[in-house]
């Protein structure tokens, strides 16, 4: 298909109009274009369809977790509802327990679709990149806003400065001299780029090679052109990458930690079955006998009511077990860690990314504005000594176009004449400017133009009474306001001294921009700027420190290009300045009347015009590094994680920029370090997956969006979790790929952003160091709580076993452990997400991704806690019934009646004991009394020991949250007030426990009832050893760790 395949870059004006049969003076007919239209489409990005809001839903229920709580739900439903029907009772009360299992449900699943509608952002703001109206030639006539959209290949449209360009185009001719456009976006160049109406040799190219090409979205920032649409609608490069972010978003993996709770979720689910099953035969004796009769049963009875008591034992046992605060609990965690990210500048925009930053292994990092600044800037000037041969050099400071940042090192303030010239020619002979817009400055023109007019600035005017009037100016802030030009008074005052009457555009062949200008007293002179080499060449003259103009020997010269070769070493970018006094012909011309105009007409003369010159200078200009990337650099050598720099720049000033901010030392030998993406595509798959496996720095250039994505892709298939940094549309594809897509907020696009998980703030490569430590650290945290958590759940699962086991009347129901695992625990774990980092936190190397959330160790001592746990609660169960005393502590001042251990054991044979009535006793408030039915004692009657129960279960928790404020710390080394949130955290949920036991009406949803002052010394008497008992641990663990590294030192050494 012509559209889309055709390689317009390498072929002439004509082969391409003959390929789209078109006419370049006359344009399309309106029957070719309707044609074309049906062949081709309109010119607009594909909309693509995201998935119903059914489809939605239903994903956020497919999680084993959730299943088993849908299921118990659903049982816990139709349990209560048999209930009521046997006993007539059916308030709302009753279906507390499953009303809130699906209130829990519902919320997550609206949090995960707004989560995923939301997910697609970035294709819109590909579309918005698209320009609305075009100026094009149809059946000779040119429609100067014409519905982009309507474009179709083959289409002839004008373009000037300012303009975006509608589609991917081939330049048929120029109607200036020269004709730029910003593609920094779209390729990640640093400067604007010039095109040209010539075929590229080779058809296989970079996009940076097209030098023919426009492409569509970028924009124009210098001259005027015709071209020929030869791409529309999703076969532009804009559309391909649109494609491919769609396809990087079909690849988007689960993060590390949704990995390991889904692996916890299919473990939880084998153990609830077992326990569950383990339950039902341990108890099957209650609800199901028979008689043998030979070898076969006979006299089988089966008690309904039975079986669905230990059914609702089940029931709670999966409540029990599953924790169903840890959803809420990890979403207020991972919001607070973006809270925290956002005061350092780092927005996040995916909760999960917070977590999956603390284990990023490599960071893919963009070059352009990202480890540089995207801002022009002008590193050193260079002026002519006191006699010929000589050189003076001047540091200047600074990396942004204001006119504050910095100044120029070892400068007396005094412009001598050949420093008045440099800056004369920087200032006039130039066409851009500054503009402020919130707090940055930017340019508006070609980024080396508005550099030098920041050096301008720096440098001054030589009238005393001018450069005071400047700086009031500045000190008042008078030259500022937000969307508009900032005055520039030192380049204004240059410019009202001198008139400029013509303009020598620039040109590829001469390499220079000229401009001819007349005095005051009505002299004419051309001033000059351009590459180095050119303009040697073509000088004759050297203008010295004092204003003497000499003849330029060749040690001048030698001096001059050893200085030039020198800086080009550093990637620098360097410009030379000259003059010229004597024009001949153009020595009275005022403009286009004069008769020397007509040689203006050709640019062919310009050469000529701009002959015999007298050189004054050279300026070095750079994007440069950000200062604090070096440090950043470092910091991750020391993490462990390894830096990459992928950049569509050109080779050599993408291994400069890395030798400057420490990726490599100077001199290293980046021999299978530094590659261009053509070059790197070009290798085997198994030599890619070598080379990037090495731990060294390494650099690819001239990089496209199909090679970012390959090198990411490689990258996480080998296991490592890619952070990818980037600001352009070229690097939406692979941000989106990348476990962590880190975007630009100043200089980044839209596209970028949306694509993007985190988006910094300011810029800063240093940022995301900064972010990596929180994550780090808010993952460790979230370590902390999730173990408290689940060991709290194994604690609520052994209490319900040990009770089912010893067939004692259940000690806790469904609705309190949901209130538990709901409320009760989740402050304490929330606050845990405010423990302190470690010191050494970005000392260590980042975990592995298979890094188990709880090892063997780590699970038998929960063991061990939830085995206390369940001992401890059921325990306090069996003391009320069995001791009227308990560790010199009176429990009998409410009147119960005291039972035997094996009574309570075979409660369910009540019934045929003889004699059994126990005794009224009173419970706050309430009476409890047993006439009717004395086994009502081990159901209503057990309200007190089932309050009993339910408060050690909270003081344990409560108290083992302290055990979670480090793993292996000792509480005398890290105390609870360490973090005073958990303090905070635990009374509000002692507080919460008050709210429930203390007012009536919520006493009776939970049944339980007001203990008094001797029954809560039992139940902290009760709790407290929990604390001992993980010290214990603690110690081993503490043993075990330190026999490990001295292992580990044996046998690196």
């Amino acid at each position: 298909m012509a559209g889309s395949s055709f390689p317009a870059w390498s072929r002439s004006v004509e082969q391409c109009a003959t390929e789209f049969g078109v006419d370049v003076n006359r344009g399309l007919s309106e029957k070719i274009i309707e044609k074309k239209r049906e062949q081709y489409g309109w010119n607009e990005l594909k909309k693509v369809d995201g998935k119903p809001i059914w489809k939605l839903v239903l994903e956020q229920f497919d999680d084993l977790l959730v299943k088993i709580l849908l299921v118990a739900a659903f049982v816990s439903f139709f349990l209560t509802y048999i209930d009521g029907e046997q006993s007539g009772e059916n308030g709302l009360t009753a279906y507390v327990e499953p009303l809130v299992i699906f209130l829990i449900l519902i919320i997550n699943a609206a949090v995960g679709v707004w989560q995923e509608s939301n997910a697609e952002r970035a294709l819109e703001a590909l579309k918005e990149m698209q320009p609305e109206h075009a100026k094009v030639l149809r059946d000779g006539e040119l429609i100067p806003d014409l519905l982009a959209r309507e474009l179709v290949p083959g289409d002839i449209v004008e373009l000037r400065v300012g303009d975006k360009v509608p589609a991917d185009m081939r330049v048929a001719s120029l109607q200036t001299t020269t004709f730029r456009v910003e593609q920094s976006s779209l390729t990640g160049e640093s400067q604007a780029v010039i095109k040209t109406p010539h075929a590229v040799q080779l058809e296989d190219v970079e996009l940076q090679g097209k030098d023919c090409m426009v492409f569509s979205g970028t924009t124009v920032v210098n001259g005027c052109c015709v071209c020929i649409v030869v791409s529309t609608g999703m076969n532009t490069e804009i559309g391909k990458i649109q494609a491919q972010i769609h396809e990087a978003s079909l690849e988007e993996d689960d993060t590390p930690l949704k990995k390991k709770l889904d692996e916890f979720g299919e473990r939880l689910t084998l153990v609830i079955g077992v326990i569950c099953v383990l339950v039902w035969i341990i108890n099957y004796k209650y609800f199901l006998s028979w008689e043998w009769k030979g070898l076969l049963p006979t006299n089988i009875k089966f008690s309904f009511e039975k079986c669905t008591y230990y059914f609702e034992i089940a029931v709670a046992l999966a409540v029990a077990a599953i924790p169903e605060g840890l959803p809420a609990v990890i979403t207020t965690c991972l919001a607070l860690g973006t809270s925290k990210m956002a005061q350092k500048n780092a927005i996040v925009r995916k909760l999960p990314s917070v977590e999956t930053l603390g284990c990023t292994t490599v960071i893919c990092s963009d070059k352009t504005g990202t480890l540089t600044t995207n801002q022009m800037s002008v590193m050193q000037l260079v002026g002519i000594g006191p006699v010929p041969g000589s050189i003076r050099d001047f540091y200047v400071e600074g990396t942004t176009y204001s006119p504050y940042d910095g100044g120029i090192l070892g400068w007396s303030g005094i412009l001598d004449r050949n420093l008045q010239t440099i800056a004369e020619i920087a200032a006039v002979c130039n066409d851009a400017g500054i503009a402020y817009k919130g707090t940055q400055f930017r340019a508006t023109g070609l980024p080396t133009e508005a550099a030098l007019k920041i050096l301008v600035e720096k440098m001054g005017v030589p009238n005393v009474l001018a450069q005071a009037k400047i700086d009031q100016q500045r000190d008042s802030g008078e030259h500022l306001s937000d969307h508009s030009m900032v005055k520039l008074g030192c380049c204004e005052w240059w410019n009202l001294n001198q008139n400029r009457v013509a303009t020598l555009e620039f040109d590829r062949s001469r390499k220079s921009m000229g401009v001819i200008v007349r005095n005051a007293i009505g002299k004419n002179r051309i001033l000059v700027k351009g590459a180095v080499e050119n303009l040697l060449e073509r000088s004759s003259f050297l203008q010295l420190k004092d204003g003497t103009v000499v003849p330029i020997d060749d040690f001048s010269r030698d001096s001059l290009l050893a200085k030039l070769n020198m800086m080009s070493s550093k990637s620098l970018r360097c410009l030379a300045f000259a003059f010229k006094e004597e024009l001949d012909e153009f020595d009275t011309y005022n403009g286009e009347n004069h008769p020397a105009h007509q040689i203006l007409l050709d640019p062919v003369n310009y050469a000529n015009l701009e002959s015999d010159l007298i050189f004054a200078g050279i300026v070095a200009l750079q994007d440069p590094p950000r200062q604090e990337v070096k440090k950043a650099i470092e910091d991750c050598r020391e993490a462990g994680i390894h830096v990459m720099v992928i950049t569509g720049d050109n080779k050599n000033t993408a291994e400069a920029i890395c030798r400057e901010i420490g990726l490599f030392y100077e001199g290293e030998d980046l021999t299978g370090k530094s590659f261009t993406g053509r070059d790197f595509l070009a290798l085997s798959p198994e030599k890619r997956i070598k080379v990037l496996s090495g731990k060294s720095g390494q650099v690819f250039s001239r990089a496209e969006p199909k090679h970012k994505q390959e090198i990411v892709r490689i990258l996480k298939d080998a296991g490592e979790v890619v952070a990818m940094t980037g600001d352009g549309v070229n690097d939406a594809p692979a941000l989106k790929l990348a476990d962590i897509g880190i975007a630009m907020g100043i200089a980044g696009t839209e596209v970028a952003k949306e694509a993007a998980d985190m988006v910094l703030a300011d810029d800063n490569f240093s940022t995301i160091v900064a972010a990596v430590a929180e994550g780090r650290s808010i993952y460790n945290n979230m370590k902390a709580f999730i173990r408290y958590m689940i060991s709290s759940n194994i604690g609520e699962v052994a209490s319900i076993f040990l009770t089912a086991a010893l067939g004692m009347p259940e000690g806790l129901i469904p609705v309190q452990l949901l209130w538990v695992n709901l409320v009760t625990d989740g402050p304490p774990a929330t606050a845990l997400g405010f423990n302190p980092p470690d010191h050494d936190i970005m000392r260590n190397p980042p975990r592995k991704s298979d890094d188990k959330l709880i090892n063997k160790w780590v699970f038998f001592r929960y063991m061990i806690i939830g085995l206390y746990v369940g001992v401890a609660t059921v325990g306090i169960f069996a003391l009320w019934y069995t001791h009227g005393t308990f560790l010199g502590i009176d429990l009998s001042a409410d009147g119960h009646t005291l039972v035997s251990y094996s009574q309570l054991t075979s409660w369910g044979e009540c019934s045929t004991w003889e004699g059994f009535k126990p005794a009224p006793f009173t419970a706050g408030l309430r009476t409890f009394s047993f006439d009717e039915n004395p086994c009502d004692y081990f159901t209503a009657g057990k309200v007190k020991a089932t309050t009993l129960s339910l408060s050690v279960l909270v003081a344990i928790e409560m108290f083992n949250s302290l055990n979670a404020l480090s793993e292996d710390g000792s509480l005398l080394t890290m105390p609870p007030w360490v973090n005073p949130w958990l303090l905070l955290a635990m009374s509000i949920s002692f507080g919460l426990h008050f709210l429930i036991l203390y007012i009536p009406f919520l006493a009776n949803i939970f049944g339980i009832v007001p203990l008094s002052l001797n029954e809560w010394l039992l139940v902290l008497v009760v709790s407290l050893p929990v604390i001992l008992i993980d010290e214990v641990l603690k110690f081993i663990g503490r043993r075990m760790s330190d026999a490990e590294r001295r292992s580990r030192k044996l046998k690196s050494h």
